[in-house]
């Protein structure tokens, strides 16, 4: 994390802040005496502002006099009875975690966690958890990233590449990046309006948003995994004490000191899950065997360029795998038995036992039942770091991924060539290109930070038939970014070409649309409009 960015709080402010946070004048805190509906709106609001999380506590949740007062009712006790009571637990936790051994004890306790100025590199190591935790991180879709903090841009300045013969090329770079940004982000904007002019049906705050949106979904890949970004997180102190070694272990030095920060904060919430965490040997002795392994392991080939979307393994026996489990809850046969009868179900009665599975699904949030967990399909991708970050957040999956480079090639942003930005932008992943080999040579970890997110990352997510399902219908609605919701529809045509069957019911939109966010901007203005109605017409504040 970047502590050098300044804490925007007057004295003032820190007072009334302070009942409500670990702390006021760090960059990672713990949320504290708030009701829980409180803490999940403050970081969902979080997630699309440029505000970090107390800012916005003072400017919009304490103002409200009925949220400050469901705050005040979740105050606990001050004074000695409060310190006792807390000392109470500790010692009742203690007896069990340590007396009796039973971990599970601390996945019934969570806490709600803030790290600011963070890099987007340190908060994939941080996203990288996929249980027991829930995340929400500024979105580049959604906020602009062209101000400045106290004169500088909102990039990592990692104190060991800063410190090295390195430096200077990259914050020159960094700041070039940044620089065209911005020049470039009001052009977009235009250019977007020009193309998509707004309607009488569409409200001046819908077009506003979705024309922003139009622009900063076609620039936001040509910042780098070092741009800043604020994560919010949610977890249990079971989650907590194995992400917190993991990152203790990590080769980024960033997020070491990520993980003292946030050790140093949990302590103050949930101290006894988060006692025993510190750096595994296992971990960094094992990831600098397999690196030394690699090193001597024979090239089969030559390197791959992307982007590309390959379907490498799946079951071939899926579908009556799927058929059998389907059944098997309404059934009183084993499972070998209902296998082999799947085996040889006719293709008439297979689609009508399906049909029975998954027609009355009225959209993705009916979620499709257990029984299309029996199937594995294993992908690899070769796609922008923007992509990959995007398709990160899945959970019900298993995904690796190989470092982030400059060699697998980059995207440019198709409308940058009626601007006649398309040359230029080429010119600038070119020249990040040169720097990061120069910094790889040398500093292969830190040098991934000067890697735009329009270079191309390669890794591979292996997911059951359901967890697909989830994840194809829900990148592939109208708002999602054009470039996962190609993803998207291409999974569901890779396992339909070799499992038909199982996709008649997947409900992907396979449309393509020029602006992702309007028609969601619009369902905006309708709920906001039955609140205020709900709220008492005309005389609802406006929002």
């Amino acid at each position: 994390m970047d502590t050098a960015f300044p804490i925007d709080l007057t004295d003032k402010e820190r007072e009334v802040a302070r009942p409500f946070f670990t702390n006021v004048d760090k960059h990672v805190f713990a949320l504290i005496n708030m009701p829980e509906v409180v803490k999940g709106t403050l970081f969902s609001r979080y997630s699309r502002s440029e505000k970090s999380a107390r800012r916005l506590l003072l400017d919009e949740f304490i103002p409200d006099k009925d949220v400050m007062a469901a705050m005040e009712a979740s105050m606990p006790t001050r004074g000695l009875e409060a310190s006792l009571a807390v000392n109470k637990a500790e010692s009742f936790y203690q007896r069990v975690l340590v007396g009796y051994g039973d971990d599970s004890v601390a996945e019934l306790a969570g806490a709600h966690i803030a790290c600011e100025n963070i890099s987007s590199l340190a908060a994939d190591m941080v996203t990288d958890s996929r249980i027991g935790f829930s995340y929400l991180e500024k979105s580049a879709r959604y906020i602009p990233f062209d101000k400045k903090v106290g004169g500088r841009y909102l990039w990592y300045r990692s104190p060991r590449l800063m410190e090295s013969r390195f430096g200077g090329d990259y914050e020159t770079m960094m700041d070039r990046i940044f620089d065209e940004y911005c020049k470039w982000l009001p052009l977009v904007v235009s250019y977007a309006k020009e193309n998509n002019p707004k309607t009488d049906e569409t409200t001046p705050r819908a077009y506003e948003n979705a024309m922003r949106a139009k622009a900063c979904d076609v620039l936001k890949n040509m910042l780098t995994a070092g741009r800043l970004t604020n994560l919010g997180l949610f977890g249990n102190g079971r989650a907590y004490e194995y992400l917190l070694t993991k990152l203790y272990s990590s080769e980024l030095g960033e997020a070491v000191e990520l993980a003292k920060s946030m050790h140093e904060e949990l302590s103050l919430v949930v101290p006894s899950f988060v006692k025993r965490s510190q750096l595994s040997e296992y971990i960094t002795g094992t990831r600098d065997a397999m690196i030394g392994f690699a090193s001597r392991s024979p090239v089969l080939g030559g390197e791959r360029k992307g982007p590309y979307l390959e379907l490498v393994d799946y079951d071939r026996d899926a579908e009556a795998r799927i058929l059998a489990s389907m059944l098997y809850p309404y059934s009183s046969v084993p499972l070998g038995e209902l296998r082999k009868a799947a085996s040889s179900m006719g293709k008439a009665m297979g689609s009508e036992l399906v049909s029975a599975y998954l027609s009355k699904r009225r959209n993705r949030r009916d979620k499709p039942g257990r029984a299309l967990e029996n199937a594995y399909y294993t992908f690899e991708l070769c796609a922008n770091y923007g992509i990959f970050r995007d398709l990160h957040r899945h959970r019900v999956l298993t995904l690796e991924r190989q470092r982030l480079t400059t060699a697998l090639g980059y995207d440019v942003p198709e409308e940058l060539g009626p601007l006649g930005l398309d040359k230029e932008y080429a010119r600038l992943m070119d020249e990040a290109a040169e720097v990061h080999r120069r910094i790889a040579a040398e500093m292969p970890v830190e040098a991934q930070y000067a890697v735009p997110r329009s270079y191309h990352l390669r890794w591979y997510m292996k997911m059951n038939l359901r967890e697909i399902y989830h994840l194809a219908e829900l990148r592939s609605t109208r708002q999602g970014h054009p470039d996962y919701r190609r993803i998207a529809q291409r999974m569901k045509t890779l396992i339909g070409e070799v499992h038909p069957l199982l996709t008649e019911f997947m409900q992907v939109d396979m449309n393509e649309y020029t602006l992702a966010r309007l028609e969601s901007e619009k369902r905006i203005d309708r709920k906001l409009a039955e609140l205020d109605r709900n709220d008492g017409g005309a005389d609802a504040p406006a929002r």
